[in-house]
């Protein structure tokens, strides 16, 4: 790849855009390669979509989020305000190009691709984490505990047969628990679960928000640049980045890497990319003293729910909502997590005054992130991974550091780029 270079001591410029838990292991991975990088957000690092997600890092979940059969449950979940798949029927028209691909992306030869490449890009995910964290000082942040996933009884989990067969075929260490089992790991489950999967190799964060500061920190220290500001527009000439415009300021720049979650299809709309992105909106109730012991990360399988212990208390969270960017968060969505730990816990103490937050997870309909380079030269990107941003940004953020510093990447990049939406309006 040619190296052009601006800042006068021969090390590429780069301006990441973004600082959320992709952003800053990208822009991390690039210093440590030598570039010249700044890494540019509105807010604070690790505000938004990192600041308040489950915490599990999910290396096993390979399964895309559409499976064969989803047509089969769209419809009541339509209906269902308290399913944990919403959609307002007034945001109905907005979502359906994107739900239409949806569907599309269900056929079971084309799950098993998506699988292929979530295997991929997922396999060392956790040892990535574990390695980082070690180098920013910070290596308490991330625990193998397990996960354990609960059901009602065997009939439901049949009917996540595919994922957990696919999550096998991967490689992914399970056990099959009866009531008494899940107990011995997690004695205040209630009645209502008589089923459970464990998988003894997963883990989680006992801190999102710590684990995006420490990360920012440590860049920050080892000479990478920071910035508060609101990007505008990225400028391009003669079919390459030449600056990234904010509020404040322009910044000059070989390279930019779009890295804003959710609002990154609105960024490079003006640059003709027309990209299947959606908001899938996320909820989550935290519970400072919950007056219950829970060990790992704990999922209501039924009703798609993570409750996992953190270091400031239980972290309730989940639902999928659609409704854009702009819409109001509703309290409704966050009162039904309240309910569903009440069933997963029965002895949960949920104060009177509780309060919830809610996040956008930046969604493309195949369940896989845009990775890579773009149409315009030094524009790449890295954003819509969906669920699985913390669990994906280590690994995502040294395969695009590798590539922009003109290293092979170690996997192909040809299933994640963006031109597999080109041709589908």
């Amino acid at each position: 790849m040619p190296q052009t270079t601006a800042s006068g001591n021969g090390r590429d410029t780069v301006v990441v855009i973004g600082a959320g838990i992709v952003g800053v292991c990208t822009a991390w991975h690039l210093l440590r390669r030598g570039a010249n990088v700044t890494l540019i957000d509105r807010d604070e690092p690790g505000l938004g979509c990192s600041y308040g997600n489950a915490g599990a890092l999910s290396f096993g979940s390979v399964a895309p989020l559409a499976m064969p059969g989803v047509m089969r449950d769209a419809l009541s979940m339509l209906l269902d305000p308290a399913a944990p798949l919403r959609i307002p029927l007034s945001y109905l028209p907005q979502a359906a190009p994107w739900l239409w691909r949806f569907v599309r992306a269900s056929r079971p030869d084309t799950v098993r691709r998506i699988s292929n490449v979530l295997s991929t890009l997922l396999a060392h995910s956790i040892e990535q984490h574990i390695e980082m964290l070690g180098e920013a000082g910070a290596p308490d942040i991330v625990r193998r505990t397990g996960q354990l996933y609960l059901y009602p009884d065997a009939q439901w989990l049949a009917k996540d047969a595919m994922s957990w067969a696919l999550r096998r075929e991967h490689g992914l260490r399970i056990e099959q628990l009866g009531r008494n089992e899940i107990l011995a790991l997690e004695p205040e489950v209630g009645p209502g679960y008589t089923v459970g999967m464990f998988t003894p190799d997963q883990g989680m964060s006992i801190n999102p928000y710590r684990q995006v500061t420490a990360m920012a920190s440590d860049f920050a220290r080892r000479g990478g640049r920071i910035v508060r500001d609101r990007i505008t527009a990225i400028e391009v000439a003669d079919g390459g980045v030449r600056a990234v415009r904010g509020e404040n300021a322009v910044y000059r720049c070989d390279h930019a890497v779009v890295c804003a979650g959710a609002w990154s299809g609105q960024l490079l709309a003006d640059l003709g990319y027309a990209l299947w992105l959606e908001s899938q909106r996320g909820y989550h109730v935290m519970i400072p003293s919950s007056g219950v012991t829970v060990a790992r990360p704990v999922i209501a399988a039924d009703r798609k729910v993570f409750l996992t212990p953190m270091e400031d208390g239980l972290r309730v969270a989940g639902t999928v909502e659609f409704g854009g960017l702009t819409r109001s968060p509703s309290r409704q969505r966050a009162e039904y997590l309240v309910r569903d730990v009440a069933r997963v816990f029965p002895r949960v103490q949920v104060p009177a005054d509780w309060s919830f937050w809610m996040g956008h997870r930046p969604c493309f309909p195949d369940s896989l992130p845009v990775l890579g380079p773009s149409r315009h030269h030094g524009l790449w990107f890295n954003f819509g991974h969906g669920h699985l941003g913390l669990t994906m940004s280590a690994p995502c953020g040294d395969i695009l550091a590798r590539t922009i510093c003109g290293e092979p990447p170690n996997i192909d990049l040809a299933p994640l780029s963006f031109s597999r939406f080109e041709h589908s309006h």
